[in-house]
């Protein structure tokens, strides 16, 4: 495919024009021109990149391509609602977990007021969504830390490839190419245009540290529940290059028959990257392994309401489901039972859903 762009600049005789002309000895108007060859025709890939320096003719390329990705948000909708209204919930909560945008409060909240990376998350998970056949996006990961940049883009381009599409990115960043794995990027700063393989997602580093409430501070704003710490637990949280990423509490059911674990928070810039899933699984694997303060095996439990994280468990071989309810017991008989300790579980009309690690098949 051969693309040719051509925009002329209107001829200006202004006093101003006339002295920027005689001073930097430029004759003529800023008229830009690229030619641009994609060797895309096979229709044999899944992700395109467009990327160079701003101003180098990504846009106009984007262009030649197919219709820019600008969708419009409602002002007085949340982007729960604002995402495929017709269709499935399930759908839409794991297009935004799948883009790394798995914060509850966050989806009840219109676009508008959503932060540069929330919002660069949000129109992702809505690309996903819309499923077109061919999309071309601009500005992709321009305007937000390039952290979440990086971990965003891989986390779409994994969901992406699940779909029957095809996508075009067009960014003046490099670095989000060993994390997308495009199939292949054209370089308008260069002109060189380059076939898949070449890009690997870097290797991420987790490290898990076993310690008490302390860092839950950190992470309590982000997690969609508000209750009382767990009682008698131990906590742990994983960490990337020294910084606290994920936590996790890990309490014993009566009789030290299993353990139980919740609290599980990821850090919003790393989340779509996972390391949730890999954290937890270490933590599952250690009690399953005797590696605890009772040095018994113990099997671990673990319950959540987040359809996200729900899908992933069930996706992973290594824990099956157990149970499922719509609401929670009677609240009354939850604090009755509590002996003293008024946590009062119950009483709620949310999903829960709970896991048991199994362990990898032997």
């Amino acid at each position: 495919m051969n693309i040719t762009i051509q925009h002329e600049s209107p001829r200006f005789y202004s006093y101003r024009t006339a002295a920027v002309q005689s001073l930097f000895n430029v004759e003529e108007g800023a008229d830009f021109s690229l030619s641009a060859r994609l060797d895309i025709d096979d229709q044999d890939w899944k992700i395109g990149v467009v990327v160079g320096p701003s101003g180098s003719g990504k846009s106009s390329i984007g262009r030649g391509l197919g219709r820019l990705y600008a969708p419009d948000w409602p002002c007085d909708s949340p982007i729960v609602d604002a995402i495929a209204p017709e269709g499935d919930l399930n759908t839409v909560t794991g297009a935004l977990s799948a883009v790394g945008l798995g914060s509850v409060p966050t989806w009840l909240r219109p676009y508008s007021v959503l932060s540069n990376g929330e919002q660069f998350r949000a129109t992702l998970a809505r690309l996903l969504c819309d499923a077109p056949t061919f999309a071309v996006v601009d500005e992709f990961s321009s305007v937000v830390d390039r952290q979440i940049a990086k971990v965003g883009a891989g986390a779409f381009a994994k969901a992406w490839r699940r779909s029957k599409g095809q996508v075009v990115l067009l960014s003046c960043h490099y670095d989000i190419l060993d994390w997308v794995q495009p199939d292949w990027v054209f370089d308008t700063g260069t002109g060189q245009f380059l076939r898949g393989g070449l890009w690997r997602r870097p290797e991420v580093t987790v490290d898990v540290h076993q310690t008490d409430w302390r860092y839950w501070p950190l992470f309590e704003p982000h997690h969609y529940l508000k209750l009382p710490k767990m009682v008698a637990s131990v906590c742990y949280v994983a960490t990337i290059e020294g910084s606290p990423v994920a936590h996790l509490a890990v309490s014993t059911r009566p009789g030290l028959v299993e353990a139980r674990a919740c609290r599980l928070v990821v850090m919003p810039e790393w989340q779509g990257a996972g390391v949730g899933m890999r954290f937890l699984n270490t933590v599952a694997e250690a009690w399953r392994g005797g590696h605890n303060r009772y040095g018994l095996h113990l099997p671990m439990l673990f319950h959540t309401s987040h359809p996200g994280l729900a899908m992933a468990l069930r996706r992973d071989s290594r824990w099956t489901q157990v149970s499922a309810s719509l609401h929670g017991g009677n609240k009354a008989r939850c604090l009755a039972q509590q002996n003293g300790f008024k946590t009062g579980h119950g009483g709620h009309f949310r999903a829960v859903q709970g896991f048991r690690y199994l362990g990898a098949a032997q």
